[in-house]
């Protein structure tokens, strides 16, 4: 599929390295096809945190994108991401968080979920635009360097998010993550299910980690 490059902005290629743990540390090298977007919809001018103590998804993609959007002043800006897409996920113990300026001081926004033994927070058809991923990671059944639009994918790519078929990317019928600390710019799912929601204002810089 193809998507439109907004703003005339091109790209050229570059690569993205994820470290995911199977056993050993593996390096693994990303490629970015030109104009490659990670949402159809402009992001904010500020990422956000995201902790988690277990996320545990089925039919994993993962590719690299570009988030587009503003900065809080308004300019124009690109965040180079990983996106990674689940059928399901089932997440434990997850806090997320967003520090916020404002004219009294820096307000921090907390929502925890999953905290009950037994009620994780469960998604489906999730993709997650990643900046950064501090984890301990298995994976079942994992190939590397599929071709993101091939049709062998259980999770199809993001709609909008893919300007070449042909562009890198890995799957797997299953992912563990554990001990998560993510940084973010979007995240989307189809259904969303978040047992004994908990949302705060906090003062200050409160961020989940």
């Amino acid at each position: 599929m193809s998507s439109q490059i907004r703003g005339g902005t091109r790209w050229k290629r570059f690569a993205l390295v994820m470290v995911p743990s199977i056993a050993a540390t593996a390096v693994v090298g990303v490629g970015l096809a030109q104009g490659a977007l990670a949402a159809s919809f402009a992001v904010s001018g500020q990422d956000f945190k995201v902790s988690a103590d277990k996320l545990d998804g089925t039919n994993l993609i993962q590719y690299g994108g570009i988030a587009e959007g503003h900065d809080l002043k308004g300019n124009v800006a690109h965040h180079p991401v990983t996106i990674s897409g689940f059928s399901h996920a089932e997440i434990t113990n997850m806090c997320q968080s967003l520090v916020t300026p404002t004219p009294i001081g820096n307000i921090t926004l907390q929502l925890r979920t999953g905290t009950t033994p037994g009620k994780p927070a469960v998604a489906d058809n999730i993709y997650l635009d990643v900046a950064e991923l501090d984890t301990d990671a298995e994976f079942k059944n994992l190939d590397i360097g599929v071709a993101v639009g091939d049709a062998s994918h259980k999770t199809k790519p993001q709609a909008g998010t893919v300007a070449s078929p042909y562009a890198f990317s890995q799957r797997a019928d299953r992912a563990i993550l554990s001990n998560v600390r993510q940084k973010a710019w979007a995240t989307t799912a189809g259904t969303f299910k978040l047992p004994d929601l908990k949302l705060r204002l906090l003062g200050g810089d409160q961020p989940c980690y």
